[in-house]
């Protein structure tokens, strides 16, 4: 289900309103701590995992929100002020942050 807004809550957090009225804050740091991306958390191939081998390194400006941008009707990118652009966070994704649940992709 597609969120029906997305905001900024500050200079710290998004704010994420669903459909059925729930409200999700997620802390811009939880956001990139969680990045999806196959650098951060490792991608599975024909049922192989593969984990990344240097992990991407947090810098200064690594919780510093650059931008989204809409990927088609099922997700977001976030872009980080420290470059990193490639997390594509699906809204079931989003969702499960918001309430708690991170995946397991081990």
């Amino acid at each position: 289900m597609a969120p029906t807004r997305i905001a900024r809550d500050g200079t710290h957090a998004l704010s994420i309103t669903w459909p059925d009225g729930r409200t999700d804050t997620l802390p811009l740091q939880l956001l990139r701590d969680e990045c999806p991306c196959a650098g951060c958390k490792g991608e599975t191939i024909l049922g192989k995992t593969y984990m990344p081998t240097v992990p991407i390194p947090i810098v200064q400006n690594s919780y510093v929100l650059a931008g989204i941008d809409p990927v088609g009707s099922y997700a977001i990118q976030i872009r980080w002020a420290d470059g990193h652009a490639t997390g594509i966070y699906a809204w079931e994704y989003l969702r499960m942050l918001g309430e708690g649940r991170v995946r397991n992709e081990e």
